[in-house]
Formats: C-alpha cells, sequence, structure tokens
C-alpha cells in the first residue's frame, strides 16, 4: 500500500526515469548483472532519499534485482510527484508527496519503517533513526543499511559511540568514487544550478561567502570561483581553513564576511552557522541558500524575528524585509538549495553514488553475521569497481601493474 499524492502523474514520472537511465551507465549494469542472478530475492528493504528520477531509478534497479521496495522522501521539497507516481505504477510501495508537512513527513517515514526491512538505504539519519526509537522489536532483523550523507554518518558514529547502533551501517558518504565526485563536483555543479535557477541573477563579480570547506564546500567554492565571484571561506577547522588559503580562497570569520557577502552557502553539517548577529550587519538583497542536508544551518526563528513574515517574490525565494529597509533573500526555503529548488546532481554522478550504495547492501547480505554493529568503511574494491565500469562506459582505458611492480609495492626488502 502506497501514500501518494496524484497516480495519473505517472508517465511524466516514467519520462524524467528514462532519461536519467540513458545517462547512468553503471546502474545499468548492475541492473543486468542483478537482475539475471535475482541476487536481492526475499529481501525488504527500506530507502529514505530525495525522492527524484534518480533515486527512482536506483530504486527499480533494486526491484529487477528481486527486492521488495519501499522508499520515502528525506526532504519534503525535494520529493517529486510525478516520479512517485512512476514508482508506485511499477509496484514500488512509495510514501511521500512534495512539500509534506512536518506531521506528513513523519507519518510517510513511520510507513516506510513499518514494512520491516531487512536493508537499509538513508540519507540523514532519519530512517535508522527511528527504527531505532519506534521498531525496536524488528532490529535484530535488518542486516545492515548504508549512509549517504556527512551528516547521516555524524548520527550514525554518535550512536556507535553511545552502544546504540543494533545494526552495521556502511558509510556510503566516505568512499573515494562519492566524496570526490558526488560531494565535490555534484554539489558543485547543482547549488549554483539551484541559485542561479531561483534568482536569474548573475555570479560574476559578485562576493560569495562558503560556510565550510569539506568536500562539498570545496565544489562550491571551486565552481564559484569559475563562475567570476571572488570567495570567501569560513571554517572551524584550522586544516581545512589553511587548505583553503592554499587553494586561492580569502579566508575569514564569519563576523568579518557578513557585511561583504552578496551570496552565503552553508555548507557544514551543523547548526546554528547562519545567525542573528549576522544578519543585522548583511547588505541588503543578501542571498542566504543552504547545501547543508537539514534547514538548521540558517537561524530562520531569527531571521523572521528581525523582519517579519517573508513575502514569496520568485519560485523558491522568499524576501524579509528589515526595518531599516534591507532585504534578505532566503532561498528554498533554508532547505537544500540544489533540491529544493534544482533537479540535485547530475545523473552521471549520481550513477557512482547509487552504485556504490547497491554495492554495500550487496555486500552486507554477503557478509551477513559477519560484521559489528558500527559503521563500517566501503572496501576498497568496491569504489574500484564502480570506477571501473565509469570509466569502461566513458571509453577510457588504465594501465595495470606487473606482477614485478605489484610484488615491489608490497615488500620492504626490494630496493
Amino acid at each position: 500500500m502506497s501514500i501518494l499524492r496524484d497516480k495519473s502523474l505517472a508517465p511524466q514520472g516514467f519520462k524524467k526515469i528514462q532519461w536519467v537511465r540513458e545517462h547512468m551507465p553503471v546502474l545499468r549494469e548492475l541492473e543486468k548483472v542483478l537482475g539475471r542472478t535475482r541476487f536481492f530475492s526475499g529481501q525488504k528493504i527500506a530507502i529514505c532519499l530525495h525522492l527524484e528520477a534518480k533515486t527512482a531509478y536506483m530504486a527499480l534497479v533494486l526491484k529487477e534485482a528481486g527486492a521488495k521496495v519501499a522508499i520515502t522522501g528525506s526532504n519534503p521539497l525535494s520529493t517529486q510527484d510525478d516520479v512517485v507516481a512512476a514508482l508506485h505504477r511499477e509496484g514500488v510501495e512509495v510514501y511521500a508527496w512534495h512539500n509534506s508537512s512536518p506531521r506528513e513527513y513523519e507519518e510517510h517515514l513511520y510507513k516506510t519503517a513499518g514494512t520491516e526491512p531487512q536493508l537499509i538505504i538513508d540519507d540523514g539519519g532519519d530512517l535508522v533513526s527511528l527504527l531505532h526509537r519506534k521498531f525496536k522489536n524488528h532490529l535484530s532483523f535488518i542486516n545492515g543499511g548504508a549512509e549517504e550523507t556527512t551528516t547521516g554518518l555524524i548520527r550514525l558514529r554518535a550512536m556507535e559511540k553511545q552502544g546504540d547502533l543494533a545494526f552495521p551501517m556502511m558509510a556510503v558518504n566516505d568512499a573515494r568514487c562519492k566524496f570526490l565526485f558526488d560531494n565535490r563536483y555534484g554539489t558543485g555543479q547543482s547549488v549554483w544550478d539551484g541559485i542561479m535557477r531561483s534568482t536569474n541573477l548573475i555570479i560574476a563579480g559578485k562576493s560569495v561567502v562558503v560556510l565550510g570547506y569539506g568536500w562539498c564546500g570545496k565544489g562550491v567554492a571551486m565552481r564559484a570561483k569559475g563562475l567570476g565571484a571572488q570567495v570567501f571561506v569560513c571554517e572551524v577547522d584550522p586544516v581545512k581553513a589553511l587548505e583553503a588559503h592554499m587553494d586561492g580562497f580569502k579566508v575569514a570569520p564569519l563576523l568579518e564576511t557578513a557585511s561583504r557577502g552578496d551570496i552565503f552557502v552553508t555548507v557544514t553539517g551543523c547548526n546554528q552557522v547562519i545567525t542573528r548577529e549576522h544578519m543585522q550587519v548583511m547588505k541588503d538583497q543578501a542571498i542566504l541558500a543552504n547545501a547543508g542536508h537539514f534547514d538548521i544551518e540558517i537561524d530562520k526563528a531569527a531571521l523572521q524575528e528581525l523582519a517579519g513574515v517573508p513575502k514569496k517574490v520568485r519560485r523558491g525565494v522568499d524576501a524579509y524585509h528589515f526595518p531599516d529597509g534591507r532585504r534578505i533573500y532566503l532561498l528554498g526555503e533554508g532547505r537544500l538549495v540544489n533540491l529544493a529548488v534544482a533537479d540535485g546532481h547530475p545523473a552521471e554522478i549520481m550513477d557512482m553514488s547509487f552504485g556504490l550504495q547497491i554495492l554495500a547492501l550487496k555486500y552486507l547480505l554477503e557478509n551477513r553475521g559477519k560484521l559489528g554493529h558500527r559503521v563500517h568503511l566501503l572496501p576498497a574494491v568496491l569504489d574500484e569497481e564502480v570506477a571501473r565500469l565509469k570509466l569502461k562506459s566513458l571509453g577510457i582505458g588504465i594501465d595495470d601493474l606487473s606482477i614485478a611492480q605489484k610484488r615491489y609495492l608490497e615488500s620492504w626488502e626490494i630496493n
């Protein structure tokens, strides 16, 4: 049984899924191989991810491989109702609709968790957290799961540290084919796609402040520089701050840059990053965008206290009018700007990330009962498998080590 808004939108959703399928060769190969063996037969898989076309195609690959799949959205504004309808018609249990209220979001998450899954794919840790809080009797039947994001891994590692994690979780976000490409190139491109699409403003010549210089922040800063912006980076980690400096960006505390920035992008995974004291000194028509998983990085409550109820001036753009005449624009209600007002990461990028997700679930089944209840790094061989599949699809060949070279690299005695 699914919960969705409009079943008649399915044909439109199918077109979106077919488009991304044509640009996701890694998933097509896994669909062929795992579909032939029906590798996930008998497995119930629950997914909580941004519910758009690329995610939908991954869900269909798992279904083709024999799994019974239930899915919900990990962000109310990123769910696309036509894609939901297409999945429902294909026999996937779907519990989601666009712009769900907090209560509806929780209900959809609860319904998905209630399908008694044996494998999990999560984005931000909401599904895993709910299972531990409300479905404790089912935890022993779960073979494990895979987490997509930095934010989710922070939560999972806190659970592990406290001894509360009840099954193994694979840190897909920490795989090289995830953070080097998805976090850096995917976020870098899709964030600016969202900002430019929602504002229709030029980036060249503007001052951009990037808050956080992890892999996502690196991508956002790099693309801003490429678009002609003057880029400032704000960090709390001294090593990352030094790295940003060496990469050619201006590094300073946020309070120093707050009055200078035209566009602010938060990518920290933490809360209360842009606060009242920063908003009070921002220039007229400053733009605030968030690229962290949860809408907690920009203090929306403080913004409303300072400027009152906003006015929607464009799709995805809320204008806050301050008593002194200044205006601050908030994009996508402070949610993930690349998905709240755009289509998220490019299909070719998510092809690798979702390939890792599927291989992580395969690894969990192959090693059922052997893995501790903790956060596990993906074996390097899975990263390499995805990279090789991607290179093959691009027509790119690489060299191989000779037997003598392998022997040299594995020995400390050979000169």
